[in-house]
């Protein structure tokens, strides 16, 4: 490489030559980078938060923005794919190609487990359903001891099991404990009737079954037939027996069709 020319010269020069030769470069940049980062240039951003995301984002786009979702979450009361949050917020001053990031909700609700509600107390039902997404439907009330708690959740009028896959924003029916009645009634004799039967008759008069104990051989209940209840229908002397309804009642069943009530007596 010749230098000669950088050597003949004065070193005062050689050194102004440099100096003048980094400030083009400088300038160069600098003119180079407004033109990249577009200088000068901004935009109000505007209000989005209520609209649909398709419709919203061709906007923005036009407008100059870039759109990301950054989260999407599910708002039963709002329709699928609105924009929920924006950030920056409305009314903000940007720069042109500014990133518009958007919370959008879900077009389908997400799968969630069915939480256990039974035994809850009501409030705490609701509070626990609503935490979760979830929207409190019928509220039947039936004869039981345990005033206000959950006994029963349903999904579309069927049981629905803790832990069983129910989408987010689906209604649950409860049915809740309304305590003992207050008029008691008599005891109904459910001697020689199938368990069906038998259950039939105490729903009928308000009477939650108790412990349900099956003879040995006998493995479903629908297959049994009861011969043995506590409370009796009467008592010792033949004096009718009482129950509240929402009271308990204990029953033994046997595979086979009790002729007498000599062993439906409980045991003392």
């Amino acid at each position: 490489m010749n230098i000669a020319f950088i050597t003949k010269r004065p070193l005062w020069q050689n050194i102004l030559a440099g100096l003048v030769f980094s400030l083009v470069v400088v300038a160069i940049f600098l003119l180079m980078l407004n033109l990249i980062t577009n200088h000068g240039e901004y935009l109000t951003v505007p209000e989005v938060k209520g609209r649909n995301y398709l419709e919203t984002k061709t906007e923005l786009e036009e407008k100059g923005f870039e759109v990301i979702i950054q989260d999407s979450i599910y708002v039963d009361s709002l329709p699928p794919q609105v924009v929920i949050k924006q950030f920056p917020e409305p009314e903000a001053t940007v720069k042109v190609n500014r990133v518009i990031y958007l919370t959008v909700n879900c077009m389908i609700p997400p799968t969630i487990e069915m939480p256990n509600l039974i035994g809850m107390s009501f409030r705490n039902a609701l509070l626990e359903l609503r935490s979760l997404g979830l929207k409190m439907g019928d509220t039947t009330f039936i004869p039981d001891l345990a005033k206000n708690a959950v006994k029963d959740q349903l999904f579309n009028g069927v049981p629905v099991k803790p832990g069983s896959p129910i989408q987010m924003g689906s209604t649950v029916d409860l049915l809740i404990g309304s305590g003992l009645g207050g008029t008691p009634l008599p005891v109904p004799d459910l001697f020689g009737l199938t368990y069906l039967e038998a259950k039939l008759v105490m729903e009928l008069n308000g009477i939650s079954p108790g412990v349900i104990i099956l003879d040995e051989g006998l493995t479903d209940t629908t297959l049994g037939y009861v011969y043995w209840q506590n409370p009796l229908p009467f008592d010792e002397v033949q004096n009718t027996n009482t129950i509240r309804p929402g009271q308990l009642m204990d029953l033994r069943i046997s595979a086979n069709k009790p002729e007498n009530k000599r062993d439906s007596i409980p045991a003392r």
